[in-house]
């Protein structure tokens, strides 16, 4: 396995678990239809939350240089992939509106960097997972996991996009036109399902870059090449 990729994996999965495990805690107290994930960042507790989505940047981060490393994401790709890590590290920093006080600077550097990680993970997926980029570069089963996670992804922007839309022609607030909580949970597991699948490929290694089979590899099922055989001796 590329060990970027694996430690982008751990670090991902430990931040998810943290943020799973807070919403989990606050059923009781939240409203998931209603409030965003990024309440939890609220309070004496905010730091959890933080650390969860530090986790989930720095895991993205990772995963990002080992498909750079293994020429498997290009410019695009890497550099939609490196907003949507700095997005989530904005978001981390940087408290949501407290609402029961009044907006603030904070506020709006963290709605800027959900907007920036909410619309760069997609764009990163698709250009990276995409199959007509199929042509030497390792194709997966993981591979089309992910482009069909991110595919998902602009889908629910822009249904996303669409309703705010339509919602400001009625004179509706944006936050009010949808259940805000529970789609940004759908959007967030969707974008999350994405990321994880571009990890495994990521992981498997031998993809691309300095990892190359030389051009008398098989091709395996899983789209790797594996070591020429070794032609027998001439017969006498």
């Amino acid at each position: 396995m590329h060990r970027p990729a694996r430690w982008g994996l751990g670090a991902a999965g430990a931040g998810i678990a943290v943020i799973l495990g807070l919403d989990l805690t606050s059923l009781g107290e939240m409203d998931p239809f209603r409030r965003t994930i990024s309440e939890h960042g609220l309070g004496q507790d905010g730091w959890i939350f933080g650390l969860g989505v530090a986790l989930l940047a720095a895991g993205s981060l990772a995963i990002a240089v080992s498909l750079a490393r293994q020429r498997l994401a290009g410019v695009v790709g890497t550099v939609a992939l490196l907003g949507w890590s700095a997005g989530l590290l904005v978001t981390a920093w940087f408290e949501k509106h407290d609402w029961a006080v009044g907006p603030s600077v904070s506020g709006n550097i963290h709605r800027v960097g959900s907007f920036v990680a909410f619309l760069s993970l997609p764009l990163a997926v698709v250009v990276i997972a995409g199959p007509w980029r199929g042509r030497g570069r390792g194709r997966s089963r993981a591979g089309l996991v992910a482009f069909g996670f991110g595919i998902c992804s602009v889908l629910w922007v822009v249904g996303i996009g669409t309703a705010m839309l339509v919602g400001a022609s009625n004179g509706l607030s944006w936050w009010r036109v949808m259940p805000l909580g529970l789609v940004e949970r759908g959007l967030a597991i969707t974008e999350v399902a994405a990321l994880l699948a571009l990890g495994v490929w990521a992981a498997a290694g031998r993809l691309g870059g300095g990892e190359r089979a030389g051009p008398g590899a098989e091709p395996s099922a899983d789209g790797t090449r594996s070591a020429p055989a070794v032609e027998g001796r001439a017969s006498s």
